[in-house]
């Protein structure tokens, strides 16, 4: 029987939270805390019963809490943990990817002087930038 290879980095977050609805549920939520319809109405088009899926896997991902306003009906309202606002940085990688991908797609600006935005790797411990080249990840290399 052939041995199967450990998960990647990448392939741990896509089974996470890579799909479609569930990227656009943690983009409305990073504005802060939303009602099921106010976050239905921020994610144009998704079902009712996607939304509700995917609010529930998010809960078990530790990505999202649901927050009791009301008991009858019972009414939630539902917000990033600290482990789903870190995905802020990803959101934004891929943003940039499209914008650059997608003629009609508008990119991140800087709010202070309107400059296009470039994302960049940063070493912590070196204070310096760090290009694909002097990357060590061999997933993604």
């Amino acid at each position: 029987m052939a041995e199967t290879a450990p998960k990647t980095a990448l392939a741990e977050a896509l089974e996470r939270v890579g799909d479609r609805w569930t990227l656009l549920v943690v983009e409305a939520l990073l504005d802060g805390p939303r009602r099921f319809g106010d976050l239905q109405d921020a994610v144009g088009g998704i079902a009712p019963n996607i939304l509700t899926q995917r609010l529930r896997h998010l809960e078990r991902q530790a990505l999202v809490v649901a927050r009791p306003y009301s008991e009858r009906p019972p009414r939630f309202v539902y917000e990033l943990t600290s482990g789903g606002h870190e995905l802020a940085g990803a959101l934004r990688l891929l943003a940039d990817w499209g914008a650059r991908q997608a003629e009609s797609a508008e990119p991140l600006r800087h709010s202070l002087c309107g400059t296009e935005l470039e994302a960049r790797w940063w070493c912590h411990s070196c204070q310096l930038p760090v290009d694909d080249d002097a990357a060590e990840d061999g997933e993604l290399i």
